[in-house]
C-alpha cells in the first residue's frame, strides 16, 4: 500500500484544493468523507481513491495510507474521519422524468443538500437548478444529502429555457409563492408535474412564477413562510408519485 506522510506532498496539495469549486469544475474531482458516504459513491463507481489513517480497519480498493494531520488537513469535518475518498464527477441525465423539483438560486448548502434527499425519498426523478445555486459537490452539501446525491440526477440548467421545455413535454409547472398564489390543497395531481422553489431570501422569480401554470402557497397557522427544505419537503410530499 503507498504511504504519504508529508502534508506538502503534490497529490495531497492538489487535494486540498477540491475545498473550491473553482478547482472541482476544473479537475471534475470532488471529496468525501467517511464510511457511509463511501460506500454510496462506490455503489456508483465514482471512487478514484481512497486516504486513511487507519489502514487496519479497512479492506478497500485503491487505499492510500496517510498520517493524521493529513486527513486533518483534507477534512471539512469538525471531528476526526478516518476515511477520504477522491472522486470523479459523473455525466447526470434526467430520463423520461414524472416528477421534477426545480431550484432556483438556493444558496445554503444544507438546504440543498435536503432538498435533494427528501427528492430522493419521495420518488422524484430529478433536481434542475439554476446556475446560481450552490454547488452541489460543496462538503457541506454533501454531508446534508447523506449519500442520496449518488443516486439522484441533478443537473444546472437556465431555468427559463427549461421550462419552456417542460411546457412543450406537457408538464404542469408550480412555483411556490406567498401573492397570488393557490392553497395547496386546491392544486390536483397531474402526470407531470414539476415545483419551483426559490432562493432563501426573496423566493421565486418573478419571472418564472411568471412563467409557471399555478403558483402555490403551504396554509399554515402563525408564520407567513417556511424554511425552503421544510416547505419542498411539505410539497413533495403531497405531490409524490
Amino acid at each position: 500500500m503507498e504511504k504519504i506522510t508529508s502534508a506538502q506532498n503534490s497529490r495531497i496539495k492538489a487535494y486540498a484544493k477540491l475545498h473550491t469549486r473553482k478547482e472541482r469544475e476544473h479537475t471534475g474531482l470532488f471529496l468525501i468523507e467517511g464510511e457511509h458516504l463511501l460506500e454510496e459513491a462506490e455503489k456508483e463507481n465514482m471512487v478514484e481513491t481512497v486516504l486513511t489513517d487507519t489502514p487496519d480497519q479497512y479492506q478497500l480498493k485503491n487505499m492510500i495510507e496517510v498520517t493524521p494531520e493529513i486527513m486533518k488537513k483534507l477534512s471539512s469535518n469538525v471531528s476526526a474521519i478516518h476515511l477520504i475518498g477522491v472522486c470523479h464527477k459523473k455525466q447526470m441525465k434526467i430520463e423520461a422524468p414524472h416528477r421534477l423539483l426545480l431550484l432556483d438560486d438556493i444558496q445554503d448548502p444544507g438546504n440543498f443538500g435536503t432538498l435533494i434527499r427528501t427528492a430522493v425519498s419521495f420518488g422524484f426523478d430529478g433536481v434542475v437548478c439554476s446556475r446560481d445555486t450552490v454547488d452541489l459537490y460543496n462538503e457541506k452539501t454533501i454531508r446534508s444529502t447523506q449519500g442520496a446525491m449518488f443516486h439522484m440526477p441533478v443537473v444546472y440548467a437556465d431555468l427559463s429555457a427549461y421550462l419552456d421545455d417542460l411546457h412543450k413535454d406537457g408538464f404542469t409547472v408550480i412555483a411556490t409563492a406567498l401573492r397570488n398564489a393557490v392553497p395547496m390543497h386546491e392544486i390536483e395531481k397531474k402526470e407531470k408535474m414539476a415545483f419551483i422553489l426559490g432562493n432563501e431570501g426573496n423566493g421565486v422569480s418573478l419571472s418564472l412564477q411568471n412563467m409557471a401554470d399555478e403558483r402555490l402557497f403551504i396554509e399554515m397557522n402563525g408564520f407567513e413562510s417556511l424554511n425552503v427544505a421544510v416547505a419542498g419537503g411539505i410539497v413533495m410530499y403531497q405531490y409524490h408519485q
